[in-house]
């Protein structure tokens, strides 16, 4: 038969006005009345049993979520200038345009990234193709990319009607996984990117755990808790470089590609 806790010592567990997580978690390993005993027991034994699995600290953190807005507690990545981003190849000022808001690819400057560094993140972008260019198809249709850690890249691609290798289109991680479906709107119009990323684990020069990403596009899931291999590569086979907390980079792949509305939450 099993035993169960004296009502008493229960009452008394949750005379405090916390029950710390620690405690729940004891709490969770213990014996616990079946279906039967409780319809037999009282309500406020019920009650008694049922605080025991109740986690009242730490409390989360309130953060405001404005409808159309950015959250309280996210980095806004585009202000009124790019002081927080830098040029990879100079390591000085990113050389992009700032136009109302609007940061658009300047052909030929080179890719840019934050000059902070982040790990596990919540990642908004917003993007736009210019008109497309009728000579130009595939993977030349006004490419970017948005490279987490630097190193693993959430394909930007005007795929509005444009085929293309379908790890390599919107949506994907590059050269790595097809996003589960093609929601572009037409090209000129805005596209949404909502990510989250967890990046790998590493101790010392081994990788305990790779990285994952969810990314929906325009509120349509593409990648659901996605495993990424490793560097996304053009040429040749994903590499897993040991590596910390790293800047966001977006690339310059030679095309006016427009971006507004980045943020990020950190998560870890």
């Amino acid at each position: 038969m099993k035993m169960l806790l004296p009502i008493s010592l229960l009452l008394a567990s949750v005379s405090a006005p916390h029950l710390m997580a620690a405690e729940a978690k004891n709490a969770a390993a213990e014996v616990f009345p079946t279906a039967a005993e409780l319809a037999k027991m009282s309500d406020a034994d019920r009650h008694a049993q049922a605080a025991r699995t109740e986690v009242w600290t730490p409390v989360p953190t309130v953060v405001s979520a404005p409808q159309s807005g950015v959250p309280s507690d996210a980095i806004n990545l585009i202000g009124a200038d790019l002081s927080q981003w830098q040029s990879v190849n100079s390591q000085g000022s990113a050389g992009w345009q700032l136009k109302d808001g609007v940061l658009t690819v300047v052909p030929g400057t080179g890719d840019i990234r934050t000059k902070a560094s982040f790990c596990d993140v919540q990642l908004h972008v917003e993007w736009r193709s210019p008109p497309a260019d009728p000579t130009k198809k595939g993977q030349q249709r006004n490419n970017s990319g948005i490279f987490l850690q630097e190193k693993y890249e959430v394909q930007i691609l005007d795929s509005y009607q444009n085929e293309t290798y379908p790890n390599g289109q919107a949506g994907a991680i590059y050269k790595q996984k097809m996003p589960l479906v093609n929601a572009m709107r037409p090209t000129g119009e805005w596209q949404i990117y909502d990510i989250i990323y967890q990046a790998p684990r590493f101790n010392g020069q081994k990788r305990l755990s790779p990285g994952f990403v969810t990314v929906l596009h325009n509120g349509v899931v593409v990648q659901n808790h996605s495993e990424i291999a490793g560097t996304t590569e053009w040429i040749g086979h994903p590499q897993q470089p040991v590596h910390g907390c790293a800047p966001i980079k977006l690339q310059d792949h030679g095309d006016k590609v427009s971006f507004r509305n980045i943020w990020l939450r950190k998560l870890d």
